[in-house]
């Protein structure tokens, strides 16, 4: 008698911790482990670490809610590091190791497109403490743009460039003809820079121990951006003409009918206030596409990707909307402490 599969599992893989959750065929939450990272990327053994520590807490998972392998129809995971053929291939070789046959697992960006998207396709734009775009067509073809750096793919927007770029406008202030900005004095206030002479110390400094205090930064630079500061509104015209060439690139590369839903998910893009960058960002992409476009901005925890994923290779079509919101809700209780029941 064959097992009947009753469950999926969805991962939430990122660089610093690791979401696993466990549902039921009708969008009903069973259990959740909360984790460390399962990134190759932070291991000296690389995959070999990601192997252990994914079959570890789904092995626990399963375990103490008496369940098997066998009883999980699917799978979706999404993970930071995903970048690369290569890394995939691997990851997916990590994956089948574990013992899934039904599975996905693509860069974290696509956890955004199913989070947001009710057909199930669209583009994500993340804008967090990094940037990266991740399309998936009405085909179910997918392709990633950026996520490996700003030298090789124009990931020039995140939290970590945005606060160097702020650095960066002070010192050209200070010393290369740059225009007065108002960032410079909120910035040596920030850094306890006790003077223009040691400016450049203590940025190398910050920089290099990875020190700098990026949120407070960026508040800086949205704040002078608010107030019509040049420097300011340079460094976020550049950012979004940049994070639009990526948003636009990736859908004219897959095959979308007129009309495309863009979620854009991170930090940068939903907590901060000022929406300066979000309209430069919004007029570039409308004018660099050929489609109709529909912008959402994710307020629902990135995670619920997974598990509407996972549900969806099960059923073969995207889950209902009563279904993705029971999902949705008990995946915000959960990041909320609350109990999802």
């Amino acid at each position: 008698m064959m097992t009947e599969k009753r469950y999926v599992i969805g991962v939430d893989g990122g660089n610093s911790k690791t979401d696993y959750f466990l549902f039921d065929m009708d969008g009903t939450f069973v259990d959740h482990i909360h984790a460390g990272t399962c990134s190759h990327e932070r291991f000296p053994d690389a995959y070999e670490s990601s192997y252990r520590i994914m079959n570890e807490n789904i092995t626990e998972l399963l375990a103490r809610n008496r369940l098997t392998l066998d009883q999980v129809s699917a799978a979706a995971f999404g993970l930071a590091g995903a970048d690369v053929p290569s890394q995939k291939e691997n990851l997916c070789r990590v994956i089948e190791r574990i013992g899934f046959t039904r599975y996905a697992v693509d860069n974290d960006s696509f956890l955004g497109v199913k989070a947001g998207c009710g057909k199930g396709y669209g583009i994500c734009s993340i804008n967090g403490s990094g940037t990266v775009t991740g399309g998936i067509s009405p085909t179910g073809k997918r392709l990633q743009v950026g996520g490996v750096g700003s030298e090789l793919a124009g990931d020039e927007a995140g939290g970590y460039f945005l606060a160097r770029k702020v650095l960066r406008a002070v010192y050209d202030y200070f010393y290369r003809l740059g225009p007065e900005t108002r960032m410079t004095e909120p910035v040596m206030e920030l850094l306890q820079i006790p003077g223009k002479p040691y400016f450049m110390e203590y940025a190398v400094e910050g920089v290099v121990n990875r020190t700098l205090p990026n949120t407070e930064l960026i508040q800086i630079l949205f704040a002078a951006a608010d107030q019509g500061d040049e420097a300011a509104l340079r460094i976020l015209d550049h950012s979004a003409q940049q994070l639009a060439c990526s948003t636009v690139g990736c859908m004219h590369n897959l095959d979308f009918g007129p009309e495309v839903d863009i979620v854009m998910a991170g930090s940068v893009w939903v907590k901060v206030a000022s929406p300066v960058l979000r309209d430069l960002y919004k007029a570039y992409v409308e004018s660099f596409a050929r489609h109709r476009c529909n912008f959402i901005l994710l307020e629902v925890p990135p995670a619920t990707g997974a598990i509407l994923w996972a549900l969806e290779l099960h059923r073969g079509h995207p889950a209902d909307s009563a279904t993705r919101a029971m999902i949705i809700d008990s995946v915000e209780k959960i990041q909320k402490g609350l109990s999802p029941a």
